[in-house]
């Protein structure tokens, strides 16, 4: 049985998962010491090892992309996407290794590009019927492709990143906060500061949002 992984083995699997599917190779040592700002490649090797005593890898050490990652399917219709604990407080905060972890999804399920996934906290989007653990997948976008009532995450006049009602009317932008409040009026698209419209929640149904991977779409 696989041991469990510490944290930066996790983000480097991660990485390593990620970086096979958009490429089709593996990153070399080099790059992934470049990705976590690792500069010894020995290090680097050490982690890969690691990584190899504890099930996850098979590697060929006189390789520099000699490496096979085991258990992980790598199917050309699945996407790694991205999934944070908290909201970003803009898209410059989305890299992934400041992830939580990452979440392997049918690409039909996942939006375009630069999708990503936030964990529901607590009763912040309780209105739309959300519980404390629940995915939401964010999809970047521009403000042309909103509709009326689409629910974005947007730090109108700079505050910080929240999940908001989207209307237009003749004056400009109204967003309404899911927690409630008088909707504000946003009159300079610039000052929106949209980070992605919500396109779909996933929600587990055999226990703790948070224990597994294996999600259920909602």
């Amino acid at each position: 049985m696989a041991q469990a992984l510490n944290e930066i083995e996790r983000k480097i699997l991660d990485f390593m998962v990620s970086y096979l599917r958009e490429n089709t190779y593996q990153p070399s040592i080099r790059e992934i010491g470049e990705r976590f700002g690792i500069k010894s490649t020995k290090t680097v090797s050490e982690h890969l090892q690691a990584l190899a005593e504890k099930g996850f890898l098979e590697r060929d050490p006189s390789r520099s992309r000699g490496v096979k990652i085991l258990g992980v399917d790598l199917a050309p219709d699945a996407v790694s996407i991205p999934c944070f604990s908290a909201l970003p407080d803009d898209r410059a905060g989305l890299r992934s290794d400041r992830a939580e972890t990452n979440l392997t999804m049918d690409r039909r399920l996942t939006g375009s590009k630069g999708s990503f996934f936030v964990r529901a906290r607590g009763d912040e989007a309780a209105v739309l019927g959300v519980q404390d653990g629940d995915y939401l997948l964010v999809e970047p976008v521009s403000v042309d492709e909103i509709a009326d009532q689409a629910i974005i995450v947007a730090r109108p006049g700079g505050g910080a990143p929240g999940y908001h009602r989207f209307t237009r009317n003749g004056s400009g932008i109204y967003l309404q906060s899911l927690r409630g409040g008088t909707p504000v009026l946003v009159e300079e698209v610039a000052r929106l500061n949209l980070i992605g419209r919500v396109s779909a929640i996933f929600r587990r149904m055999d226990g703790p949002a948070g224990a597994a991977t294996n999600l259920t779409a909602h």
